[in-house]
């Protein structure tokens, strides 16, 4: 096993899971569970640490233009999560009136697997605490004297004793935290009541995300004049692994080595991964716009341009409030669906369910759009010092 890749093992975790979920023995199933109750747990403990690790250090190593950086990597985040949206919605404006014609809003009863124990390992802070004060850090050393390295040299420290726990703890269990995730969905049979309920509008979101990543390495390959499909393969472990464990933050490790592949500066990949899979949920927009309308259409509400744009312009922002947590963008969205769509309660709950059915597609749609702004961000950087080499030499 040892000598089998990532994605080969991610695969055969998706494999074994649905396998014993399948054969519905429940003692194996709730071991898993309770395993991914542990794991899970960890995971949202370990994540704001990640992010202080990566992201103060990253600013930091950058200097000065860390300011400009940060600025325009949350630019491209907002631009893309409100295009994602926007394609979201025309689609849906041509074909939902047809897919929902039949709309049943039902909903089915699932058996619940509880695990046997369980184990609460709260955060030391919350995710967002955590990515402002590694802003404030990174920004903070960025622009102190050369000579003051205390603190980044003790940020780097904690980086390297962070990348061991990803390297020997969190990398080799994701496979069977995974395995465990697509046993207890199997078992419940919560995923296929709800594509039951959903099936036309699920399907147009799945294919909307796919067309969106493929949008994304389109514009980051011409960019950049990396080759595309090379590019699309390199992400492919983050995506099943964001597939698996249906949060962005907890794909970070795997979304660097994936971004290590396609040959982006080291800097760029501690600033700009953990950054986006906190700012930049397209896959989540998605779904968002697309549900939100399809239940609105079948409630006999045209949801209009009027209507949607301004909350596709408040998503764009609201995601940020939804780092790390399997379903956290719906979750973070409710109020803009109460207060500007103005859906009851029971389609916030057909709303919610549809968003975890397909969650774990939505997220691996984040994970690898954060490595096409990657590409964009490090060619950005490679042209602006190239300019300014340029401008010296001249000089």
């Amino acid at each position: 096993m040892k000598k089998l890749g990532l994605l080969p093992k991610l695969v055969l975790g998706i494999l074994a899971g649905i396998l014993f979920g399948k054969i519905g023995f429940i003692p194996l199933v709730r071991l898993f569970a309770t395993f991914n109750g542990l794991f899970g747990n960890f995971l949202g403990f370990i994540i704001p640490l990640m992010i202080i690790s990566f992201v103060a250090p990253g600013i930091a190593d950058l200097g000065k233009k860390a300011n400009n950086l940060l600025l325009s990597t949350a630019a491209l985040a907002y631009i893309s999560t409100i295009f994602a949206g926007l394609m979201a919605y025309f689609s849906g404006k041509a074909l939902l009136p047809m897919v929902v014609k039949n709309f049943q809003l039902t909903s089915k009863e699932a058996v619940s697997i509880s695990p046997y124990f369980s184990i609460e390992i709260p955060q030391i802070m919350g995710i967002m605490s955590a990515l402002i004060l590694a802003f404030i850090l990174g920004l903070g050393i960025a622009n102190t004297a050369e000579k003051e390295k205390t603190l980044l040299n003790f940020l780097k420290d904690f980086q390297k004793i962070i990348e061991k726990v990803i390297t020997f703890v969190i990398i080799p269990l994701i496979p069977v935290h995974i395995s465990g995730i697509f046993a207890r969905i199997t078992a419940e049979g919560n995923l296929v009541s709800t594509i039951k309920s959903f099936s036309g509008i699920f399907f147009m979101i799945l294919i909307l995300q796919v067309v969106y990543i493929l949008i994304q390495y389109t514009v980051a390959c011409s960019y950049s004049k990396k080759p595309y499909f090379t590019s699309i393969k390199n992400l492919l472990p983050a995506y099943f692994t964001a597939i698996g464990t249906q949060s962005s933050a907890a794909t970070i490790p795997v979304s660097i080595e994936c971004s290590r592949a396609n040959k982006i500066d080291e800097d760029i990949i501690d600033f700009v991964v953990p950054l986006c899979a906190t700012i930049h949920l397209a896959g989540d927009t998605i779904t968002l716009v697309l549900g939100s309308m399809g239940l609105l259409i079948a409630t006999g509400v045209d949801p209009d341009f009027a209507l949607m744009f301004p909350y596709i312009l408040m998503l764009g922002v609201t995601m940020i409030a939804a780092p790390g947590i399997p379903g956290g963008g719906v979750m973070a969205a409710l109020g803009l669906l109460e207060n500007m769509l103005s859906l009851g309660q029971n389609q916030l709950a057909l709303m919610i369910a549809l968003h975890f059915s397909q969650d774990s597609f939505g997220t691996a749609t984040n994970v690898t759009g954060d490595g096409a702004i990657a590409i964009i961000i490090n060619e950005k950087v490679k042209r602006t010092s190239a300019t300014k080499s340029n401008k010296n030499t001249s000089s």
